[in-house]
């Protein structure tokens, strides 16, 4: 990765074995171990920006730096359409490191942002698609972009082929139902689904996955 250039998006997902990435109550403290969350840390610091779907930002309020390891912490991107994160999140008030909120035509309206926040509005809603947003980091210098969450949100990066990498690491615990991690349209006949070649790892008891899926 740190080879791969200044352009670079790739995405990291943790998991059950059956493919949650959460409880049914929205509960995923942890998934994964103690490992893997070094991982993620580790490709944070890797990265300009680290980006977050309104879903995650609400129901798990992270904090999205890098803590774990050595490095700088990535610039923190917050796609919010609807304007409806609530702005006392620890990414808008620790003022660890910058956040920016991205938000639809009128999500910001008539709320005041706190300091070390960047507001940037896509007043198109066709501007969220993963490929525009990623031009639209890429012309404010953030070109190594982590998409950390959540399912739905690294789903569309994935369906839309807006990913150079994906990681995803599987622990070994069943969970029966909850919040579902990769989701997107599926091919008919099996011979015709997503293979890219792939690394393995592992990271404690759990596995990790490294797709590669195109170059940059």
């Amino acid at each position: 990765m740190c080879l791969a250039g200044p352009h670079l998006t790739f995405a990291q997902l943790g998991q059950s074995l059956d493919g949650f990435i959460a409880t049914r109550t929205g509960d995923s403290d942890f998934v994964t171990g103690e490992e893997d969350r070094l991982h993620l840390h580790r490709l944070r610091a890797l990265a300009d920006a680290v980006v977050v779907g309104a879903g995650t930002a609400v129901a798990d309020d992270p904090r999205l730096t890098v803590r774990a390891c050595p490095g700088d912490n990535p610039v923190r991107v917050v796609l919010d359409p609807k304007g409806r994160v609530p702005l006392g999140r620890q990414v808008f008030t620790d003022g660890s490191a910058p956040t920016l909120w991205v938000v639809g035509a009128g999500g910001e309206r008539g709320k005041a942002v706190p300091d070390g926040v960047d507001v940037l509005v896509l007043p198109d809603g066709d501007d969220f698609a993963p490929g525009r947003l990623v031009q639209a980091l890429a012309r404010r210098g953030l070109g190594r972009v982590l998409i950390e969450g959540g399912g739905v949100t690294v789903s569309r990066f994935l369906q839309e082929g807006a990913l150079h990498r994906l990681y995803v690491t599987v622990a070994p615990v069943l969970l029966g139902d909850g919040i579902p991690g990769l989701r997107f349209p599926g091919q008919p006949v099996m011979r015709d689904a997503l293979r890219p070649p792939v690394r393995r790892a592992a990271l404690g008891e759990d596995t990790l996955f490294e797709l590669e899926l195109r170059t940059p």
